[in-house]
């Protein structure tokens, strides 16, 4: 097969520990999966249906393992967000997956960022329309290595936290997503076909806020290491 040009180099995570990488699929997000955080922004966080919504699989930003990614301050925003996130990456494929089953279709955990034009995303949102101008920039997705699940003991409960220039600003734990990552996968699975290499960013706990230039944030799953990036 010949191409009219060069196709772009696939995407991949780091791998802790490994000179192996995880090529990344598609990348889905879940939506105010903490109730907390759908206080914050205004939301009845009583247990609905989860939503979701996606990224690029371009805008995953890998980040090796005691690295600090220099992250350029997006175009067209006076207020980005972080977000820190559980990512859980997929390593077998499947549809319509039972809750009792989806762990065993996850290769592994890593400590992820959701980054948020917020300004753009509640203009769309008050206007109906989709969020990708809000959500699906570039580089909106760094991520840290990724943990292989059987090298990953009690991650249903472990803390989650985030600091930005050292202050403590997210700080909770896993065992409060409002649908746990099994029900996430399960659900999930019910509308799209699962793959190896599809990365589900789980969800953020409360105290989202801004970032500028010069910011820098430091985040992490206990059991997942740290992810490090200074905005520029």
């Amino acid at each position: 097969m010949s191409f009219v040009f060069a196709p772009a180099a696939p995407v991949a995570a780091p791998i802790a520990g490994s000179q192996d990488s995880f090529p990344v699929r598609r990348v889905y997000c879940v939506g105010r999966n903490y109730a907390a955080h759908a206080r914050e922004m205004g939301f009845d966080p009583d247990r609905e249906p989860p939503f979701f919504f996606c990224k690029p699989a371009d805008a995953v930003v890998p980040v090796a393992e005691g690295a600090t990614l220099s992250l350029p301050y997006p175009p067209e925003t006076a207020n980005l967000h972080y977000e820190i996130e559980l990512v859980a990456a997929i390593g077998k494929g499947g549809a319509n997956i039972a809750v009792d089953e989806a762990l065993q279709h996850v290769w592994g955990y890593a400590v992820g960022l959701d980054m948020t034009r917020r300004d753009l995303q509640m203009k769309m949102r008050e206007a109906g329309r989709p969020w990708e101008l809000g959500k699906a920039f570039d580089l909106s997705a760094p991520i840290g290595p990724l943990h292989p699940a059987q090298s990953v003991s009690g991650i249903e409960q472990a803390g989650i936290w985030l600091q930005v220039n050292g202050a403590d600003k997210q700080r909770s734990d896993i065992g409060k997503l409002i649908w746990s990552i099994a029900e996430t996968i399960a659900y999930l699975s019910r509308y799209f076909r699962l793959e190896a290499g599809d990365l589900i960013y789980t969800g953020t706990p409360e105290g989202v806020g801004p970032v500028v230039r010069g910011d820098r944030m430091v985040g992490g799953v206990d059991g997942l290491g740290t992810l490090s990036v200074q905005m520029a």
